[in-house]
């Protein structure tokens, strides 16, 4: 079997940490799907990065496909491979991008799950004072406010949020900044782990929220702690932070019905990636619809 050359590869992920300052957690899905690329290519007795062509590439979905991937992973391995290759035409490894013209297998479109407003209220009325349910009271809270991403509630520090006025600053994708808004009840929440996290081990470090250890949180922890609550709480759904991402956004659009505030606040740079959340809406109007309708009503059945 040939060996490919990794290194390459190592120097697209040093790219990715350094240069575009992606998360470790994007860092190691690129990483994977790429090893998957090396992997096949291998198989196919190929050595050479310049050696690859768009019939590889095609056939590299096709041999995903056999394994059981489905549609909408083989669509973020060819969107990672596109990436990869154009990094490797820029370093001058390749004269051409082979994934570039490759097309990605449709799939359904998938509406993202949300909580409605009972459910959150139940899930941020968490009972407890010890330090974890203060914390974690303060987390959500901020999750539902701002509808932060995961990664970036974790890179928060203390100085990125203004309580007086209201604000957090937080570092999105592609390196971007922006400032958003923060609820009452989350400045309200925020401030009351901030005199719990003033009395742990490790708080004079930068992290808004830290482990009982006194480490910045981590996203696996993020989750693990939403997960525990959500069963604790008898919520049939699994609360996790895109979930609280996504309820912000459907109630919000629900109340305001502002799609570029919406697209603003949840920091996507196209409209269209914010634009099914459109979707959502139209579902809960169309529930109105038909319980309140006169002629949306299911008619009565005549007696016989």
């Amino acid at each position: 079997m040939a060996d490919l050359d990794r290194e390459p590869v190592h120097g697209y992920l040093r790219h990715l940490r350094y240069e575009r300052r992606m998360s470790p957690n994007t860092e190691r899905n690129y990483y994977r799907d790429i090893e998957a690329l090396c992997e096949f290519l291998e198989r196919e007795q190929l050595s050479g990065w310049g050696q690859i062509d768009s019939y590889h590439i095609r056939a590299f979905a096709s041999w995903c496909h056999r394994r059981g991937l489905a549609p909408r992973s083989i669509q973020r391995r060819l969107s990672a491979l596109r990436g990869f290759f154009r990094y490797l035409l820029r370093e001058g490894l390749v004269d051409s991008n082979p994934a570039a013209d490759v097309s990605s297998p449709k799939t359904a479109k998938r509406l993202p799950r949300t909580l409605d407003v009972d459910q959150i209220a139940r899930l941020l009325e968490i009972d407890g004072d010890t330090p974890l349910a203060v914390r974690d009271r303060a987390v959500m809270e901020l999750f539902y406010s701002s509808g932060l991403r995961l990664a970036e509630l974790t890179q928060l520090s203390v100085t990125d949020l203004d309580l007086a006025e209201g604000t957090v600053q937080v570092l999105g994708k592609g390196n971007k900044s922006r400032i958003l808004p923060v609820g009452r009840k989350a400045r309200e929440a925020i401030a009351a782990w901030l005199r719990v996290r003033a009395g742990m081990a490790g708080h004079d470090g930068p992290a808004l929220f830290l482990s009982r250890r006194g480490t910045p949180l981590s996203p696996r922890s993020v989750q693990a702690r939403l997960r525990a609550w959500s069963r604790k709480l008898g919520l049939s759904t699994g609360v996790n932070p895109h979930l609280l991402r996504h309820s912000f956004a459907t109630h919000l659009l629900e109340s305001s019905g502002d799609l570029r505030s919406v697209q603003e606040l949840l920091g996507h740079a196209d409209i269209s990636t914010t634009q099914i959340y459109t979707h959502l809406d139209f579902q809960h109007l169309a529930r109105i619809y038909d319980k309140s309708h006169p002629r949306a009503r299911k008619k009565q059945r005549d007696p016989d």
